[in-house]
């Protein structure tokens, strides 16, 4: 039935949009998607997609018209910051769509600490954000809001400094800026409508929220095999990064030569299978997992 549907909001297109998809592509839901559709139905459970900007996604969830949404902390905490009667909740994080919103100054110019920002002009696409973050620092400056193109407002002498979001840098050093200090460290979050919601909405949110825990914490782990002798299985084991105990069992033919199997829940480096053949593992084989539950 349609009221059992549950409906999410996602980000319409940009580096967000492709991440959200590709997390419930991972698990196991799919929809059939044009750029002109606004909303899509999920195929596998009664869900339905919601495609809109992502400075709507907060106030969709908040005011019920979705009772999910993927959205970047700093748009989410922006609103939140911003709307009397906020609604949504953080649901999970993600961990994906990993950026930062940031105060950069020219490059070589006058302002070089935070406290230097007192009197100064800063532009931003941001200011909720940015005034709870001079209210931290007891600071007095003057907020320029804007709704685009934030770092170029230095070069044109509307604005002292800048804050606005960062991922690479490229855009700053561009525009001959350079990051200062952090005001936040920003990811993707699923978040939820604060409005009560009938036992069957529930149960649909707990199995997606069950299956996107279990796709992210795969895409996460590594499953490794290795040989090693008995004497080096202590110290080889104490390399093994995240991993619950691992399994091991005796090579055929070979009393003092074992096989170790391992569920691997933090990031397997070429430094990491390095350190395991220098204490005497051989045969490292890493494998990537598809899915993870439990």
């Amino acid at each position: 039935m349609p009221g059992e549907r549950i409906r999410i909001a996602l980000q319409k297109s940009g580096r967000m949009a492709d991440d959200s998809l590709n997390l419930l592509k991972n698990c196991g839901l799919h929809m059939a998607r044009s750029r002109e559709e606004l909303l899509c139905r999920i195929k596998e459970l009664p869900i339905d997609v919601l495609l809109v900007r992502d400075d709507d996604i907060p106030n969709f969830v908040s005011s019920g018209i979705c009772d999910l949404g993927i959205v970047g902390e700093n748009v989410y905490e922006e609103m939140r910051l911003g709307s009397e009667g906020f609604a949504a909740t953080i649901l999970e994080r993600l961990g994906f769509s990993q950026c930062r919103l940031a105060i950069a100054v020219p490059d070589g110019g006058k302002i070089g600490s935070v406290e230097a920002l007192a009197g100064a002009t800063v532009a931003t696409t941001y200011p909720n954000l940015f005034q709870a973050f001079l209210r931290r620092h007891g600071i007095a400056a003057t907020t320029l809001e804007m709704t685009g193109s934030v770092e170029v407002a230095p070069r044109l002498k509307i604005a002292d400094a800048v804050c606005d979001i960062v991922a690479s840098g490229a855009t700053l050093a561009a525009n001959n800026l350079r990051e200062m200090t952090t005001v936040l460290a920003s990811e993707a979050l699923l978040i939820r409508s604060g409005k009560a919601l009938p036992p069957e909405k529930e149960a649909v949110i707990n199995r997606l929220l069950a299956r996107m825990r279990g796709a992210l914490r795969a895409e996460d782990s590594k499953y490794i095999m290795l040989h090693a002798d008995k004497d080096k299985l202590p110290a080889i084991i104490k390399l093994l990064p995240g991993a619950e105990s691992p399994t091991i069992l005796p090579l055929q033919g070979s009393a003092d030569k074992f096989a170790v199997h391992a569920v691997c829940r933090e990031s397997v480096f070429w430094e990491t299978m390095e350190q395991l053949q220098a204490a005497g593992a051989s045969s490292i084989l890493v494998l990537p997992i598809e899915k993870m539950m439990g």
